[in-house]
């Protein structure tokens, strides 16, 4: 829209912002409250439109778009697509990610009457659903009129990227193709006040840090989950290097160190870490705890020995130094910077882990009659990892399998370890895929049969928008982890045919191959994974790999014994 062509419309406005901040896809499930505000978002050139099977799988699709690209944005209609995309939207907050949620609803006029309407619950009060939305999303706006909606917009949009949280943006359903001067078609270009640090804090907690590390006589470097929204990977690995710190990441924060890095030593993670990791981290005398989050399912029912005396944690915008010393307003990448200059050189670790460390063996081979073994499936797909690959693993033991793959260099890794939500990766490859494109990143996504009837519908969708990822679907009848914790008849599962069922969503596309492997010879399987990256590799990849309901990994047997205990406790009042 030209400038000189008079007020744009609301919806235009959402649309040039969601540009401006690089959204530049969205997804939606329509319904009757928001179908103007889609009228009005698809019709903005650089933003694309991706309707989804169902409002979970489109709330997934966004955090895997916030993923690849920093920011997601999902539109629903009022209430009835609200709360279906609820969940999606908390394992989103969980996750720091960007997520802007909005939700179509009733006419502006009808707010404060007395008729009850379609997509509610049978009340004249429409506000369950932003009530709702206030427990997992850090800001809330309503949009009933034009003269403050550019600054609900902007304010909605800012909180998202400031906070790495969710927001809920509700466009009443005739406000989106409302015009005024406001909504320019070429409005004032977003900008973003970035956090700042307090350059006397900044410089107190170096000081308190550095004595404290530079002291210990073993130190050690442990990566979490939150370096990646607040972007210190980079400064991490400059540390590292620097320092000469043996360096781990906590499960969650998988693939942000560099696993080819000298330094690297593998993942934390109580009593089922890497070989010989938890050893050199536990006796250290001081770690450098770098952005982590602690919970029940990454220190394996808080098995894992950490303690606040020989820590300097490293927050978002705190640092705290033994558990004693606090320091606010000090962004993490800048603290890690100006550490790096006052560290000293100590590779005692690091010599402690090559002195000790004995390579894993590898898996027994596949007997002829036998079904495909778990550990021979991901000793090939080891094999078959570069660079340009992305893991994506969904909840149960595609986690603790993938925790054991070496990712080579330029390779990432994703997962929802706090939130855990079952059937997130179908969406959320949908989302990570669309927004991968610009990378050159393929997806490999290892799901479980229980998490993929969760969500199964949108590889329909994947095969519509073109994208290809690799999907291992992992069939053991069962949902193994729930097992592993708790045996009983309702981890049982109907087993589908499912290569069949993905092959009956194509509707004439060329774009799918699948492939069963579960009878394979380990030759044919890695004939399979050749033609994946060959003459396949423009193509959604499905490979079905029928398993014993038995054959898990040892770490989540180990995991599982540990849940069930901490979970079982006695109440310590009666």
């Amino acid at each position: 829209m030209d400038a000189t062509s008079g007020p744009a419309t609301l919806g235009n406005f959402i649309a040039t912002r969601l540009v401006e901040v690089g959204c530049t896809d969205f997804f939606c499930v329509p319904g009757d409250y928001n179908m103007s505000l889609l009228d009005q978002l698809n019709a903005e050139p650089g933003l694309n439109m991706i309707h989804c099977c169902n409002e979970l799988n489109a709330g997934y699709a966004a955090d895997g778009y916030a993923r690849a690209k920093g920011v997601g944005c999902v539109v629903v209609t009022f209430t009835v697509g609200g709360l279906s995309v609820i969940n999606a939207v908390a394992g989103a907050m969980s996750e720091h990610l960007p997520l802007i949620c909005i939700t179509g609803c009733p006419n502006s006029n009808d707010f404060g009457g007395d008729k009850i309407l379609h997509h509610t619950i049978g009340e004249v009060d429409f506000s369950q659903e932003l009530r709702c939305f206030k427990e997992v999303t850090c800001a809330q706006v309503t949009i009933r009129h034009a003269k403050t909606a550019n600054e609900q917009v902007d304010f909605a949009i800012s909180e998202a990227l400031l906070r790495k949280k969710p927001v809920l943006i509700q466009v009443c359903s005739n406000m989106a193709t409302e015009k005024s001067p406001l909504f320019s078609a070429q409005p004032v270009p977003y900008s973003l006040s970035p956090h700042v640090t307090n350059s006397s804090s900044l410089e107190a907690a170096v000081e308190a840090a550095a004595d404290f590390l530079n002291k210990a006589s073993k130190a050690v470097i442990v990566v979490g989950p939150q370096a990646k929204p607040y972007r210190a990977i980079e400064a991490t690995v400059k540390l590292a290097k620097a320092s000469q710190y043996a360096t781990a990441v906590l499960p969650n924060a998988k693939g942000l160190f560099p696993e080819t890095d000298p330094l690297f030593v593998g993942t934390y993670w109580g009593q089922v870490s890497s070989p010989y990791t938890a050893e050199v981290i536990d006796s250290a005398a001081a770690n450098l705890m770098v952005g982590p989050l602690f919970n029940d399912y990454n220190t394996v029912a808080f098995s894992a020995l950490i303690s606040e005396e020989k820590m300097v944690k490293v927050d978002p915008f705190r640092v705290t130094v033994a558990g004693k010393k606090e320091f606010g307003c000090v962004n993490m990448g800048d603290f890690l910077d100006a550490l790096r200059e006052k560290l000293q050189p100590n590779p005692t670790v690091i010599d402690n882990y090559r002195r000790m460390f004995i390579p894993e063996a590898e898996p027994l081979t596949k007997g002829p009659e036998e079904p495909i073994k778990a550990a021979v499936l991901y000793h090939n797909v080891q094999e078959f990892l570069s660079s340009e690959h992305v893991v994506m693993a969904d909840t149960g033991d595609c986690i603790f399998w993938t925790q054991r793959l070496r990712l080579p260099y330029g390779a990432g890794y994703e997962s929802q370890m706090q939130y855990g939500s079952i059937g997130w990766s179908v969406g959320a490859s949908l989302g990570f895929s669309v927004g991968a494109r610009s990378k050159e990143k393929r997806l490999i996504t290892f799901v479980g049969d229980g998490c993929f009837q969760i969500g199964a519908q949108d590889v329909s969708t994947m095969i519509r928008v073109g994208v290809n990822p690799v999907i291992f679907l992992l069939n053991n009848s069962s949902y193994a982890i729930e097992e592993m914790i708790h045996p009983g008849p309702y981890n049982k599962l109907s087993d589908w045919d499912y290569t069949a069922l993905v092959t009956a969503m194509k509707a004439g596309s060329d774009n799918l191959f699948t492939a069963k492997a579960s009878t394979q010879t380990e030759e044919e399987l890695k004939a399979t994974l050749a033609a994946v990256e060959g003459e396949h590799k423009e193509k959604l990849c499905f490979i079905e790999v029928k398993l014993h309901p038995q054959d898990c990994s040892p770490q989540l047997l180990e995991w599982g014994a540990r849940i069930a205990m901490y979970n079982s406790r006695p109440p310590q009042i009666h």
